[in-house]
């Protein structure tokens, strides 16, 4: 007899959904020194997950989070005080002398985190105020369609694993079905909202990048030996947990932009 897909969570996700939708897309249509804000918060509190998750000590993780923090508002709230680069390093050097406060075994993998959010936080702030809402939406659209389509599609059909070693739920299916609802994502950029045709083969793209850093953090989350980041989000798990998708993709865009593609 074939198992029946189990949707148990399915009302705490869409309830925490729900909420999470409303004020980043307040804060997104309003850009800006709010946007910066969210950002900041949500930069804060997925600094601290990391951190926490490697260690039994978490006044240790919070200050951490707190400087993290303190750099996140330099880079936002302060460039035209001071050069840009001085945060950048500052946060270079913080992720080093972080990391260090770690387990040996986790040194690296901290780092590796902490600059992934730093590069989140940073290149979505600098999507928003460079290129406009549009663009920015559709990058975030196309991140949630991926992991709403992988949710769904490995719920129902299920099939062959994609990794297990590192992510024993994840199937192909899932993997597949967030290419196809990010390429309806770019579909409809194109269509109803007169942007290029190349949002459609590009959506697939930041799907893929979406999942690498699915995959990343899930790889994270079991060398550090748990299930969620953290319990911040009902029916989620952790900030990472929800964006951690987002963290792929801000980092992709960072290292193409370093080498000058886009």
């Amino acid at each position: 007899m074939t198992q029946r897909p189990d949707y148990s969570d399915l009302t705490a996700r869409t309830t925490s959904a729900v909420v999470m939708v409303v004020v980043a897309g307040v804060a997104l249509w309003q850009g800006g020194i709010i946007f910066d804000i969210l950002l900041l918060i949500a930069g804060g509190l997925m600094v601290w997950e990391v951190s926490a998750m490697h260690r039994s000590d978490t006044k240790a993780a919070m200050v951490i989070a707190a400087i993290a923090g303190v750099l996140l508002a330099c880079l936002f709230f302060l460039p035209q005080f001071i050069p840009a680069y001085i945060p950048l390093v500052g946060m270079l050097v913080f992720a080093i002398i972080a990391s260090l406060l770690h387990e040996k075994k986790h040194q690296k993998t901290v780092a590796m985190g902490l600059l992934a959010v730093f590069a989140t936080a940073g290149v979505l702030s600098e999507l928003r105020t460079d290129h406009g809402l549009v663009v920015t939406l559709w990058i975030l659209l196309c991140i949630s369609a991926s992991d709403v389509g992988g949710y769904f599609a490995g719920k129902t059909f299920g099939g062959p694993k994609l990794w297990t070693r590192i992510s024993p739920k994840k199937t192909w299916s899932g993997t597949i079905g967030g290419w196809i609802f990010a390429t309806f994502v770019g579909a409809c950029f194109y269509y109803f909202g007169a942007q290029p045709v190349w949002f459609i083969p590009a959506s697939v793209l930041v799907a893929m990048a979406a999942q690498s850093g699915d995959l990343a953090e899930s790889a994270m989350k079991r060398r550090a030996g748990i299930k969620d980041s953290s319990h911040l989000i009902p029916g989620h798990g952790g900030l990472l947990d929800r964006f951690d998708g987002a963290l792929g993709v801000c980092t992709a865009i960072l290292v193409l932009a370093f080498l000058g593609i886009v």
